[in-house]
């Protein structure tokens, strides 16, 4: 079967034996000519690959629900769109539909639950908008698969140097809106709570780089908008952009860093594994009013 995860990743995989299914959670250490996973504990595991069942990618480690909770509270910070409003443990988020981060719904406490929905949606509509609820796997029982399935990637950020030939300011200047080209106004792109932002550049590249707390007193730094005119690929100017924002987070505190990438992305998402950014866990789109009228 062809697999979801790539060599290193941690993985829970059912295969079969001779008495039947099995399953094993662990790193993927192969996948030819023989599958090895290695567990926690004990010896590795050799698999057949024509007896792989079923594969999932796992975060890197452990991770608990309220981490979870915690760093979506500071990334929801980061991207907060330009009206917040808190309903029963969601926070919810407009930006005149630019973005859908900055346009859905986030579980961000323990009190959140399916019960605010028809509230959630009455928000939305009364703003022109569609009821999107951007839901981070394992904090609520939905099981709608949704859209624009998404990573949610980590590292450690220690301090550095100032990276030297990228400019970084407050705001997004002319040059930095033309090489994002994307149609997201100024007030979505500079829209923060609690936080401090830096829109980086460098030749035909940019990107946006947002410093926010969380709730357990994680400084992180949210790193977006990473984008390279296509005339200008391949020449390291998105790693020069990433270490600019990385020293400049550094400065600002954070001892964290996130990107959210979406999981057909594979420029992306090779980029950050080159960096050495792990998963931390997914997240997805799904409509409000779809889960209203299906119960």
């Amino acid at each position: 079967m062809p697999f979801a995860a790539s060599r290193g990743s941690r993985v829970s995989l059912r295969y079969r034996t001779s008495d039947g299914l099995t399953d094993v959670v662990g790193h993927l250490e192969a996948l030819t000519p023989r599958v090895i996973v290695r567990p926690k504990s004990g010896d590795h595991i050799e698999i057949d690959p024509a007896d792989v069942v079923s594969v999932r990618e796992l975060s890197h480690r452990p991770v608990r629900n309220s981490e979870i909770r915690a760093l979506e509270h500071a990334a929801a910070l980061a991207w907060p769109g330009t009206e917040q409003h808190w309903q029963d443990g969601w926070l919810l988020r407009a930006g005149s539909g630019h973005t859908s981060r900055a346009n859905s719904a986030v579980p961000l406490l323990f009190s959140s639950s399916t019960e605010a929905l028809s509230e959630i949606v009455s928000w939305y509509t009364a703003r022109g908008l569609q009821p999107w609820l951007a839901l981070p796997e394992r904090l609520l029982p939905i099981k709608a698969p949704g859209v624009k399935p998404t990573r949610v990637l980590v590292r450690d950020l220690s301090p550095a140097p100032p990276a030297s030939g990228v400019a970084l300011a407050a705001t997004p200047d002319g040059q930095w809106l033309r090489v994002y080209e994307r149609d997201v106004p100024p007030g979505i792109l500079t829209a923060v709570v609690d936080g401090t932002l830096a829109f980086a550049t460098v030749g035909a590249a940019v990107g946006r780089g947002a410093v926010t707390n969380a709730p357990d007193g994680i400084r992180w730094l949210g790193v977006s908008c990473v984008r390279v005119a296509e005339s200008a690929r391949r020449q390291g100017l998105a790693l020069e952009v990433f270490a600019a924002l990385s020293a400049w987070g550094a400065e600002q505190g954070a001892t964290r860093t996130y990107v959210q990438v979406l999981d057909d992305n594979a420029p992306a998402r090779s980029l950050y594994g080159s960096l050495g950014f792990e998963l931390h866990h997914r997240q997805r789109y799904v409509r409000a009013d779809s889960l209203v009228l299906h119960a």
